[in-house]
């Protein structure tokens, strides 16, 4: 006999990758009243990478999942200066200044962003298996098979296991490689105590600040917590030579710290002077994939989320909050479709979020150019418009997923309803993938 309990409504979802956009999905999946269970490959979690933001469209839904305790270890992470300053490149002069909420929120550690966010899914009571390594995917039960030959089933898998996802390959068809975006960063993070000996570089390392230096082709950013403490330090810079262009997609790349010396010759001494005393650096060749023409398969039950569909250039500074968001809408939809119409509720997430993300994406593409050309041909003593450099990601906090997803349900479902029946799925987009050979049939 059929389960006709309280349980036998409640959606399983399985979520491959315990990331920030695999918790983040957990969290709220879980909040939503579906049952998660969250698989990750590898075996214990470090603090890796650097600063990451977080903008209040995505804070705001975080506290709504895990209450005001998370809301505030996660603010509590970020930098605590209420301004950030965009200088001229050579000098340091102030071009503009504007609210640090206006550009990514709270820039904090990864790291420690990520443990919030694992303690968060833990408290939901949220079972997360380390370890678990998927292999295959069977889309039509769904289920999972882990490299000890095991299988697991659900009613929808979740694929946010980034941006070398095995399920995009799945939802695809076949497996698609990387573009070079035609730029790479130097990127460094180390404790800064030592730099408040320096009385070139002290005033950036004596209190949390943020600032900016835009140059022709090139900018860095500084990032300083914990009054000195930590500090980080990004420099994104045009590719030119051909061999540079090549595409390795790492975040564990060895940089050569004189190529980075040789590249900031001209740079205000004062942050020269920090980004000279470090001891080591990464270079992460920033590539891009192109926009996806599907976020579901083909069957509507497994779907990507986070940096396997949608991933983020570091100038917009939101690719944890979109990751947050999109978390919101799968959720919600799951909920409003219900149990038995799994298929409802993936491609309705698919329209729902597809136009905003792509409007997140572009606005990192923007920002990175304007910094990049602003002082192209400009006199040092021409004044230029502060409004033309400053960030532009104030819009993009307002939004309320949940409440835009209540609100655009009906008529979005009818939409995808017709389209379930008739078996005529509208792609997202015309953009084809850089398809690099067919996946196994």
């Amino acid at each position: 006999m059929a389960d006709s309990g309280p349980n036998s409504q409640r959606i399983k979802v399985i979520v491959i990758g315990a990331g920030l956009g695999g918790c983040a999905c957990a969290i709220a999946l879980k909040h939503h009243g579906h049952d998660v269970i969250v698989y990750e490959k590898l075996r214990q979690f470090r603090r890796l990478g650097d600063s990451l933001g977080y903008g209040e469209n995505a804070l705001k839904l975080l506290e709504r999942w895990g209450g005001p305790g998370l809301y505030k270890t996660l603010t509590s992470i970020g930098n605590q200066a209420p301004d950030m300053q965009i200088r001229r490149w050579h000098d340091g002069k102030i071009l503009a200044q504007q609210p640090l909420m206006d550009m990514a929120g709270y820039i904090g550690h990864r790291g420690d962003y990520h443990e919030a966010l694992l303690q968060a899914v833990r408290d939901a009571g949220i079972e997360i298996v380390m370890g678990r390594e998927v292999v295959a995917f069977d889309e039509d039960k769904p289920s999972v098979t882990f490299a000890d030959g095991t299988e697991e089933l659900a009613d929808l898998i979740v694929g946010a296991d980034g941006i070398k996802s095995i399920a995009r390959e799945l939802v695809l068809g076949f497996a698609d490689a990387p573009k070079s975006s035609g730029y790479s960063c130097y990127r460094a993070y180390f404790p800064g105590a030592f730099l408040k000996e320096d009385p070139l570089c002290r005033e950036f390392v004596d209190h949390d600040c943020v600032n900016i230096w835009i140059g022709e082709d090139t900018h860095l950013v500084q990032n300083t917590l914990r009054n000195g403490d930590e500090f980080n330090w990004i420099v994104t810079r045009k590719l030119s030579a051909e061999k540079d262009m090549e595409i390795k997609e790492s975040w564990f790349q060895e940089g050569n710290m004189d190529d980075v010396r040789a590249l900031i010759r001209t740079l205000d001494p004062r942050i020269a002077a920090a980004v000279d005393k470090t001891p080591s650096c990464l270079d992460w060749k920033i590539c891009y994939r192109d926009p996806l023409p599907y976020w579901v398969s083909r069957s509507h039950k497994i779907a990507l989320l986070g940096d396997s569909c949608h991933p983020h250039l570091p100038t917009s500074a939101q690719g944890a909050s979109q990751a947050a968001e999109s978390a919101a809408v799968l959720s919600v939809c799951l909920k409003l479709a219900g149990k038995g119409n799994v298929p409802l509720a993936t491609r309705c997430y698919e329209k729902l979020r597809f136009d905003r993300v792509r409007l997140s994406q572009t606005n990192g593409e923007d920002v990175r150019d304007r910094w990049h050309n602003a002082l192209k041909e400009v006199d040092d003593g021409v004044e230029i418009d502060p409004d033309s450099v400053k960030i532009r990601n104030r819009w993009l906090y307002a939004y309320d997923a949940e409440a835009n997803t209540m609100e655009r349900w009906e008529e979005m479902s009818k939409k995808v309803a017709e389209e379930l029946r008739t078996g005529e799925i509208t792609p997202l987009c015309d953009v084809k993938p850089n398809k690099v050979e067919r996946a196994a049939a």
